[in-house]
């Protein structure tokens, strides 16, 4: 395919200016073959992967059509997500710094209408938004098409995979015949040649080469285990790769919460993204994820595309996708811009055979890797350790302690014995280090704490399964009132805005536990811990399956091999502490708690009081 430079391609000055600006050399080629028959008037029908520069194609030409001093929309972008609707509109805008007047903006579900509303009674000249929120403003008459010029299907196959052919049709209905469509689409389905017939008057047809559909600086390779290994697989290969970013692909959204939730309990920092959350919680995900205050993103497909972060190094299929395209869409989050990337995919039992149908699909032989042992594990933080104390020995740049070492020396210690037991040392502290938080600094990523406990211990070198009935070591008992306690995790947290009454309240209430049972609450950022008698454990993982806290589904587990000591945080925020310990000690004495117990009024808690639903019909206990 001939490459030519932006400037022969019929785009205005104005726009080259921007391009230019952005540090674009030369077009994708996608962009090199769409933009000049759509800048001719010409209805454009596209392949191209998520990546690979279709924003723009579409752009340039809808910015080259808009009249900046008509105050009516004359662009509509439609997009199946609302992360690619927002993204689409961030790379608009940064294409109209030397064509000033041009306002663009995304519309969605789960966001305020009157917001949306008002930026289009101000006059936007492009509108890019999902189907469903598109077609409510279209019925209000809030989003006027009479003035439309050029309509875009980003995504297209995305689109009716998501099941919006039907809000699409009504939304062409009110689209002037006159429009030129563009159409973006990762295959050519039936359905899609369906839309394509329908909706495009003799379309410029540009299709990506097949092998052009993977990315070539992707390492890909696979793990053969059992299912109930994937867990352990995946921890062990994060902490051999020490990827600063990855993302975990998953399948259901029970999935994406379960992998987090367990994640968060072995110390990483991550966070899910799945369809149930709402705007607000999507939005500072990805920031958190972007900025670098997560390691980990559990993801379901919902952002397998649109998603606009250019530095993942790793992504992991936990679950491998059921459509080849899907993985396809997954693994380009990873090696984009030239940069190398890596995909690891768990495969279990029969998806040997979805694997190999991928194979077959993408023409690429995955390599198959042996899961890493636990001496691997241990030997890389050895390694990591040794560079650290290396480059500082090179730097010059510590306090000398000669006399400390003589006196060592003088009291029949050799050098390597010495030198020995201070490495063993630093490693010890590195295991706490993602345990505190000292006041002068926030937390550095560095070596995560021990994780192997007794469920990797007794399995084997392909990441095995604890043998059946094994628990992990919980760290030292403590005597209560009712014997020995351990310590429990619960998947709810400060951002859900519970208080320990209110977890303490639930686990009561759907357990039932006998009344001053459990020990002292400390609450984090997604996730909290407490302490309980351990003959009630199972009891307590029992009773609280199916009840809600906050609107979220709760979940209570071992607290998987920790010691007393609290876990990381997930979010490294500098001098600001992460937990809320009780006054009392005990979640029983405590007013809110009381009040909980007694059938308060709903709203008396901090921020709204409690949403607690259980078993019973969310019915709160009376005296």
């Amino acid at each position: 395919m001939e490459k030519r430079p932006f400037s022969e391609l019929g785009i205005a000055p104005e726009l080259l200016k921007a391009i230019e600006s952005l540090g674009f050399e030369q077009p994708s080629p996608i962009q090199s073959e769409a933009i000049p028959p759509a800048l001719e008037g010409r209805d454009v029908v596209g392949q191209s992967q998520t990546g690979s520069g279709k924003t723009m194609a579409f752009a340039v030409p809808a910015l080259q059509v808009i009249e900046p001093d008509k105050r009516a929309v004359q662009a509509l972008v439609l997009c199946p997500t609302r992360e690619l609707a927002m993204q689409v509109c961030a790379e608009v805008h940064k294409l109209t710094p030397f064509k000033p007047g041009i306002n663009a903006v995304p519309v969605y579900g789960g966001s305020s209408y009157g917001r949306q509303i008002r930026a289009l009674k101000q006059g936007a000249q492009m509108v890019v938004g999902t189907p469903g929120r598109v077609l409510d403003l279209i019925s209000r008459k809030d989003l006027k098409m009479d003035a439309l010029a050029m309509l875009v299907f980003d995504e297209a196959d995305k689109m009716l995979d998501m099941g919006f052919r039907e809000d699409i049709d009504k939304v062409m209905s009110s689209a002037p015949e006159t429009r030129q469509t563009i159409c973006f689409s990762a295959t050519f389905s039936k359905q899609i040649r369906n839309l394509i017939d329908s909706y495009t008057r003799e379309p410029a047809t540009i299709t990506i080469e097949h092998k052009a559909l993977t990315v070539p600086t992707i390492e890909q390779r696979f793990y053969e285990v059992r299912g109930r290994s994937k867990l352990e697989t995946l921890c062990r290969v994060l902490d051999i790769e020490d990827a600063q970013k990855a993302i975990v692909f998953t399948n259901t959204k029970k999935a994406a919460d379960e992998i987090t939730d367990a994640l968060v309990a072995r110390g990483y920092t991550a966070d899910r993204l799945h369809g149930d959350l709402t705007q607000m919680m999507r939005d500072r995900v990805m920031k958190n994820f972007r900025v670098g205050a997560l390691d980990v993103l559990v993801a379901t497909d919902v952002a397998g595309r649109g998603l606009d972060v250019d530095d993942v190094d790793i992504i992991f299929n936990f679950d491998l996708p059921y459509d080849e395209e899907d993985y396809v869409h997954r693994i380009g989050r990873t090696g984009r811009a030239g940069r190398s990337g890596k995909a690891i995919n768990l495969v279990a039992g029969k998806e040997i055979f979805l694997l190999q149908r991928i194979q077959r699909y993408i023409k690429t032989k995955i390599q198959r890797a042996k899961v890493p042992s636990q001496e691997e594990v241990a030997n890389v933080r050895v390694d990591q350790q040794f560079e650290k104390v290396k480059a500082l020995l090179e730097s010059g740049d510590f306090k000398g302690h000669d006399a400390t070492v003589e006196r060592l020396l003088d009291a029949g210690f050799t050098s390597t014995d010495i030198s020995s037991a201070l490495l063993h040392m630093l490693l010890q502290e590195s295991e706490r280090e993602g345990e505190e938080i000292a006041e002068d600094r926030g937390p550095q990523r560095g070596d995560r704490r021990e994780r192997w406990n007794e469920d990797v211990r007794q399995g084997d070198d392909r990441g095995g399964a604890p043998r059946r009935g094994a628990r992990p070591d919980r760290g030292p008992a403590r005597e209560g009132a009712h014997g020995p306690m351990v310590r429990m995790f619960i998947n709810v947290g400060a951002v859900d805005n519970v208080n320990p009454g209110q977890i303490a309240g639930a686990i009561y209430n759907t357990a039932k536990l006998p009344t001053g049972s459990l020990g002292g609450i400390e609450i984090f950022e997604r996730s909290s811990y407490f302490e309980l008698p351990e003959a009630l454990a199972d009891q307590a993982i029992r009773g609280v399956r199916d009840a809600k806290l906050r609107g979220r589904k709760l979940r209570v587990d071992y607290s998987d091999g920790f010691s007393s000591r609290p876990p990381k945080p997930q979010f490294r925020k500098p001098g600001e502490k992460r937990t809320k310990k009780l006054i009392s000690g005990d979640p029983t004495k405590e007013p809110f708690f009381k009040q909980f117990m007694s059938g308060g009024k709903e709203g008396s808690g901090p921020k709204g009081g409690s949403k607690f639903k259980g078993k019973a019909g969310g019915k709160r206990r009376k005296k």
